[in-house]
């Protein structure tokens, strides 16, 4: 796998977010052109793209800003993690509740509560930017 992709309305909101959460700014750039469109299939696709990387240098996260054509909203925008399709990115993180208490300074929301596998792992969903579900992961033992 190369990347993830993710919509977002707000660019800078997103890496801020995600650069919280310990990922990194590898570049960004404006995206359009016949290739694009061909892509997209549809006219006119012009986006701002940044891609993130994790820490490990292994995993990208795309993030694009469509300019045109105008967001189509998901329905419903805060779809539970039951809901068809990709729901959800998880993150192993060093401290699960310090990571939710700075993600939640970038608009980062608790879907339940931070609970534990056993005495394996501290697990939790927070939702993203747009409505992106975002999985952590504290390895306990």
């Amino acid at each position: 796998m190369d990347h993830v992709s993710v919509v977002v309305d707000d660019l800078p909101a997103a890496i801020a977010f995600f650069t919280e959460l310990g990922m990194e700014v590898e570049g960004e750039m404006p995206v359009e052109g016949a290739w694009v469109d061909r892509v997209n299939g549809m006219d006119g696709v012009r986006v701002d793209i940044a891609m993130m990387r994790t820490p490990d240098g292994h995993g990208k996260l795309e993030l694009t800003r469509f300019r045109t054509p105008a967001l189509v909203a998901a329905e419903p925008s805060d779809a539970p993690p039951n809901t068809l399709g990709l729901r959800s990115v998880m993150f192993a993180v060093d401290d699960v509740d310090d990571t939710v208490a700075r993600l939640r300074a970038h608009g980062g929301e608790l879907i339940g509560e931070v609970a534990d596998y056993g005495d394996v792992y501290r697990l939790c969903y927070l939702r993203g930017p747009a409505g992106v579900i975002v999985a952590l992961a504290e390895q306990l033992s």
